[in-house]
This record gives structure tokens, C-alpha cells and sequence, in this order.
């Protein structure tokens, strides 16, 4: 998979969060700029670049703004890593990074990352106890690890805003697969706990995201790549 233009990149997932195994993939996303000229034509050009072994995907920068001011915890872990987990860094990428805050709110990162954990929670509770094989349990403990995670990064944000991708204490989260795997209902415990803590938690994010300084740069993405498409593939 060819993606030209890439402004940011880098290794997330369970690499990121300290949860990966021997043999655990290791996932990648990206943000890429469409030259300028083709988001007049015709026919839109594609917003995402999917791909696997290895697994990769890449947004186009609107999309990806999109996403972001929207809570969406993969794109927004994007913004967070540690620095040695960047493979790509332009300084087009550097700028969204450095306005990372902007994509924050209140409403959107509650809604985001406990919807996301609510649904992690149903499908749990649909598979339930009810297939003991060793491929199922894995896959659950997996499900369960990153519920968690995604309930403890979206508190994180929410009361501080700020990201860990990193977790502190990987073998917490890893004990928690297991514990769901044997009883699925673990799962509801946790998610209720999160919510109670949403509730009472001193929220320092605004009500709405900064979408003018997410505008002024996907601006600067496209002044960037104005020019003929002939220029910019040399």
C-alpha cells in the first residue's frame, strides 16, 4: 500500500500501550494530505488507506480532523505518542500535534470513549461464558484489556487533559482480561465504576472543541499541496 503525503505517522495499539506480546501485531496510523486540485474533481478521492501485514491505516487530514474533534480515541491516541514512536513527523505533523488540545471537549471525549467502552461491554456480555475454547478466552481477554484502557485514557483526558498512551502498569490490565474471560459480568462492574467517575470528576475540558484552529491548519495542508500535480510527485 502506496500512500503519498504523509504528514504524520506512527506505532500505535498495543505496542503503544506497553501491551503487546511476542506475537502481537504491530499497527500503524497516519494522517496524509490529498494534493489540492483533486478534491475539485470529479469523483472524491479516497479519505482512507487501509491495509494489513502489516496492519496500516492512514486518514486524509480532513477526515481525520473529523475524527479527532469527534473523540475518536484511535485518532486521537495519534497525537499522544511518545516521541520514539513516531515514523513519520513533517513539520506539517508537528503543527497538528502541537494543537492537539484544540480537538478536546467535554461532551465528545465522555461520549466517545464511553460509548466506545459500552459497546466493548455488549459484546462481551453477548459471548458470555458460554465457549470455554482457548481462541474465544483470548479474544475476550483482549476485548477486556482494552475496555479498560479505553475507560482509563478517556477519565485521563476528561479530568486532565491530557493523554498516557503508555499505560503505567500493563500487568493490572493484563489480570483484568483473565478475570473477564472467566466472568463476563467483570466487565459491567468496571464500566459503571468509569461512569460514576465521569460523574464526579472535575472536567477541564471545554464544552466544544476548537474547531477554528483545527480549520486554520487543515488551511495550511491544502495551501501546502496547491500546486500541479506533476510538481508534486517529483
Amino acid at each position: 500500500m502506496n500512500v503519498p503525503h504523509i504528514l504524520l505517522s506512527g506505532i500505535v495499539g498495543s505496542t503503544a500501550y506497553g501491551l503487546a506480546h511476542a506475537g502481537s501485531d504491530v499497527d500503524r496510523l497516519g494522517v496524509f494530505a490529498v494534493p489540492t486540485q483533486r478534491l475539485h474533481g470529479l469523483h472524491p478521492p479516497r479519505e482512507s488507506h487501509v491495509g494489513t501485514d502489516p496492519d496500516r491505516t492512514f486518514h486524509e487530514a480532513a477526515k481525520w480532523c473529523r475524527l479527532a474533534l469527534g473523540g475518536n480515541p484511535s485518532a486521537t491516541e495519534l497525537v499522544w505518542l511518545a516521541d520514539e514512536l513516531y515514523e513519520v513527523r513533517t513539520p506539517l505533523g508537528d503543527e497538528l500535534i502541537g494543537i492537539r488540545a484544540s480537538f478536546l471537549s467535554a461532551r465528545r471525549v465522555r461520549a466517545a470513549y464511553l460509548g466506545y467502552a459500552t459497546q466493548q461491554v455488549r459484546r462481551l456480555e453477548s459471548r458470555g461464558d458460554r465457549d470455554p475454547s482457548a481462541d474465544v478466552r483470548r479474544r475476550t481477554a483482549k476485548h477486556a484489556r482494552h475496555l479498560k484502557r479505553l475507560c482509563h485514557q478517556g477519565l485521563e483526558l476528561y479530568s486532565t487533559g491530557q493523554l498516557t498512551v503508555r499505560l503505567e502498569d500493563p500487568q493490572e490490565y493484563r489480570a483484568f482480561g483473565e478475570r473477564v474471560a472467566e466472568h463476563a459480568t467483570v466487565a459491567r462492574s468496571l464500566l459503571r465504576y468509569y461512569e460514576n467517575a465521569f460523574d464526579e470528576a472535575r472536567c477541564v475540558l471545554p464544552q466544544e472543541p476548537d474547531e477554528a484552529a483545527a480549520e486554520s491548519w487543515l488551511h495550511r495542508v491544502r495551501a501546502h499541496f496547491y500546486a500541479p500535480e506533476a510538481a508534486l510527485t517529483r
